[in-house]
């Protein structure tokens, strides 16, 4: 089975705790604080394995967690960083968050990096808030939670060039005579389940990649059907190959129908450099078509060739020929192209804030006030009273009241639950 979608969940590591600590030393006069910061989360990466080449592995799994950083000690011991999750993906994965359907990243390069998950920072110690005029804090901070999601990954194979046609035309016999690849070939529809990918290799010199796609129908594009799944595979393929079979009822009707399914698939498909070949030219009939087909379709502006593949007659020119169409290429559509590593949300103003009307309450939604309200350790009362300052510095507090927020009324920040006092 080839396994080219799957979905996964990723949680990086959470920062750890920041450490309330005194020295005590009997030499030491006035000592001060000496709490450690946490140590901040594991971050989860995927990276580029030259090795792998389906996602087989993530059908087996599919949650993945880095490690959290350790909480600070006494004495200014600072807590160790959570160690990253590197996660192999093979070349060509496609990176979304599966909840916003948002590209995060194009995995082409061996080696190619993307943070996908990035780990919470660690918790301040109470070392960290010592001040002229507070010499002798008892506060610090919870380590922020690491971030998480779905994602959806994808898998487009990398192949310079791509066999496209009919079920039955002869792509996996072309493949099997040309390269060292041992597809399944029968005589029936849909023998071929999934790509397939082989190594060309005319001289010492001279190699490209082939793949040969599951054969389309009419409706593919619409899901009809393999055809629909694997397309995305002749996505990064610079030239196709459009075999035709010359055994074919109407080789014409069969070339107009794919030709149609890849421009209603879109992704540039249908402007892709294309040599248009007829197989199976070693049989009489196919011999009869050849010379109506060869000029309907060189009338269309499309190179044509015929061939056997099953006797190899004409295989050996169509490979150099095909060839001499990827040396044609422009240089930068030959160049793989190494997209960004990680792409940062824009970053949104961390003191705006929302107050909402519940059911039980009020609810405030802020992305800087959520943050420290959930780093606040609730049981340190000067911890308590900077929460409670910072409430007042962005103008929450004020706001609350404005919206009629009463004595004892329950005001929810994230996942933190207060009691609105005077």
């Amino acid at each position: 089975m080839f396994y080219d979608e799957a979905r996964i969940y990723v949680q990086a590591g959470d920062g750890g705790d920041g450490c309330v600590a005194f020295r005590r030393e009997k030499y030491v006069p006035y000592g001060g604080p000496a709490g450690g910061d946490g140590g901040r989360g594991g971050d989860v990466i995927l990276f580029v394995d030259p090795h792998l080449n389906t996602l087989y592995r993530f059908n087996k799994r599919r949650h993945f967690r880095a490690a959290r950083g350790e909480h600070g000690r006494g004495k200014n011991q600072h807590g160790a960083s959570g160690t990253d999750l590197r996660i192999p993906v093979p070349p060509g994965t496609v990176v979304y968050d599966a909840d916003q359907e948002r590209l995060l990243g194009d995995l082409t390069v061996p080696g190619q990096e993307l943070v996908v998950a990035r780990g919470g920072i660690g918790g301040r110690g109470n070392a960290r808030f010592a001040t002229s005029t507070n010499q002798a804090p008892r506060i610090a901070e919870h380590g922020e939670a690491g971030e998480a999601r779905w994602l959806r990954l994808e898998l487009k194979l990398l192949a310079d060039v791509g066999l496209v046609g009919m079920p039955n035309a002869g792509k996996s016999t072309l493949l099997a005579a040309v390269t060292a690849a041992r597809p399944k070939i029968a005589p029936y529809p849909f023998t071929t389940l999934q790509p397939n990918l082989g190594v060309v290799v005319l001289d010492s010199e001279t190699e490209f990649v082939l793949a040969d796609i599951p054969g389309l129908i009419a409706g593919a594009s619409e899901g009809k059907g393999l055809g629909h799944e694997f397309l995305r595979h002749i996505e990064r393929t610079r030239v196709l190959i459009h075999l035709l079979d010359g055994l074919s009822t109407d080789p014409l009707a069969d070339f107009e129908t794919i030709n149609g399914e890849l421009a209603a698939f879109g992704h540039g498909l249908e402007h892709k450099p294309r040599l248009v070949v007829i197989n199976k030219i070693d049989q009489p009939p196919a011999q009869e078509r050849w010379p109506t087909v060869q000029q309907a379709i060189e009338a269309q502006g499309y190179p044509t060739m015929a061939i056997s593949a099953l006797t190899r007659e004409g295989t050996r020119e169509l490979l150099y020929r095909t060839h001499q169409m990827l040396v044609a290429l422009p240089a930068e559509a030959v160049t793989p192209q190494a997209l960004p590593v990680f792409r940062l949300e824009e970053k949104e103003d961390e003191e705006t804030f929302t107050i909402e009307r519940e059911a039980d309450g009020w609810r405030v939604r802020g992305k800087q006030v959520e943050r420290i309200a959930a780093r606040t350790v609730w049981n340190l009362e000067e911890a308590v009273r900077r929460f409670q300052r910072t409430m007042e510095h962005l103008g929450i507090a004020e706001a609350l009241e404005s919206a009629g927020v009463r004595p004892g009324d329950v005001v929810h920040i994230g996942e933190t639950e207060l009691v609105w006092e005077d």
